[in-house]
């Protein structure tokens, strides 16, 4: 998400008339686009800012972007003097004005209201990728997970209409891109705000009919709002990627309660069930937060109960970190740092394991890659499957760049944690 509001950034501002260049000491502005999810990304983006005004700031504009530039408003002004511009991700659209006010004599300008009933979408976006390409379909959040900042940084949610969705992916198949991402950060609450009232399923199996697509993916999704319809479509048509980043954070209904995250443990593996029924291999990830306040040995050990269930085939793991204006923040029995970390370490060991296993069963199989990248120290090319596993595969007679952005059938080789190895079975020349 934050990789696609960058793309919507400087798209922007490509179409008024922006040269962008190589590198930032090249610049004559410099935006930072941040991200605040995390504990101490704040401090980090201090850090970077004063490092590069030290070493190559004199002459240029700075802007911070992002969830860091909501969350701090005004203040990073006060941190970051040589800051001139704070901006939040609604005002985006808003950045040439924001711009041409510092050109005619403003020091600070700030775009941070999250009044608005429009989406964040910009006319403009630049691609990075030739192939695959983002496209947010809802923007916000109205969940109040305890521990989350989004809701203040992003504000509530907020949809596109289906067919400026379906218009854009209809441009994207038309320019050459074979994948579309659906992004948002309850990606499943999506309501088409017409009368159509498309809702995220239909919407997904219309992106899939669209002719050019062969791969349609979705991130994030939030347990309270997948529904039956969406494993539906999923397996009524194989362009929808047969990968579920499903996030669960943890395996104790005591602990979910505490994080308001409005299931129980039974209702996600209800949902887990249905994947698990699909006629398709369902590929299934998830986000694991541990040390969470008052999370006990035994609310630990549920997740690990969990992991040995669901047979995850990867996660994103973290620790506990209190975030501003959330509700954990008045939470008693806080979990000291040194647990945090000893149990973190637990989860990640069970499930390297528990993905050792998953990929070994793939070998000899073969896999539909999309062909992403080079790795030439290696002599190796760089894809992903369906179920979004990467796979390092050799094909001793492309040359040069000719294998990117093509389906290739890969026979797999060998397997490691994250990885497959594998060899293409296609006449590639």
């Amino acid at each position: 998400m934050n990789v696609h509001d960058s793309e919507k950034v400087a798209g922007t501002l490509l179409a008024k008339g922006y040269s962008q260049v190589e590198t930032p000491e090249e610049a004559d502005l410099v935006l930072y686009n941040t991200c605040s999810i995390r504990d101490k990304a704040e401090q980090k983006v201090f850090s970077r800012l004063q490092q590069f005004k030290r070493e190559n700031g004199r002459g240029k504009v700075f802007g911070v972007l992002g969830c860091v530039a909501q969350q701090e408003g005004e203040k990073i002004f006060e941190r970051a003097p040589h800051v001139s511009l704070v901006a939040g991700s609604a005002s985006y659209t808003k950045l040439p004005e924001m711009l041409v006010q510092l050109e005619q004599g403003d020091r600070r300008v700030t775009g941070l209201s999250l009044e608005t009933d429009e989406t964040f979408d910009t006319p403009f976006t630049r691609r990075d990728n030739p192939y695959r390409a983002y496209i947010t379909i809802i923007e916000g959040c109205d969940k109040s997970c305890a521990y989350c900042v989004v809701p203040f940084t992003r504000g509530p949610e907020r949809s596109r209409t289906g067919e400026s969705v379906m218009a854009e992916a209809r441009r994207l198949a038309e320019s050459g891109h074979t994948e579309i991402q659906l992004l948002g950060q309850n990606v499943n609450s999506y309501r088409d705000p017409t009368p159509a009232g498309w809702d995220f399923a239909t919407l997904l199996a219309r992106v899939g009919e669209i002719p050019g697509i062969r791969r349609v993916r979705y991130t994030t999704s939030h347990p309270r709002d997948f529904g039956k319809s969406i494993v539906d479509a999923m397996d009524a048509n194989p362009v929808l990627c047969n990968h579920v980043h499903l996030p669960v954070q943890s395996g104790s209904d005591h602990v979910l309660a505490s994080m308001d995250r409005l299931y129980t443990r039974a209702d996600y593996m209800r949902r887990i069930e249905w994947l698990k029924n699909s006629p398709r291999d369902m590929a299934i990830t998830t986000d694991i937060i541990v040390g969470f306040p008052g999370e006990t040995e035994s609310d630990f050990q549920q997740t690990l109960d969990l992991l040995d269930e669901v047979q995850y085939d990867s996660l994103f793991s973290f620790k506990y970190s209190p975030r501003p204006n959330t509700s954990a923040l008045a939470l008693g029995d806080q979990i000291p740092e040194e647990e945090k970390t000893r149990r973190l370490m637990i989860l990640q060991e069970k499930q390297r394991a528990i993905q050792i296993r998953r990929n070994a069963e793939l070998i000899g199989s073969v896999q539909e890659v999309l062909v992403e990248g080079r790795n030439q120290a290696l002599g190796q090319w760089i894809g992903r499957t369906t179920q979004n596993r990467v796979v390092n595969f050799t094909a001793p007679d492309a040359r040069g760049d000719s294998l990117l952005g093509k389906y290739l059938p890969v026979r797999v080789t060998r397997s490691g944690p994250n990885s497959l190895v594998g060899e293409c079975l296609a006449n590639v020349l």
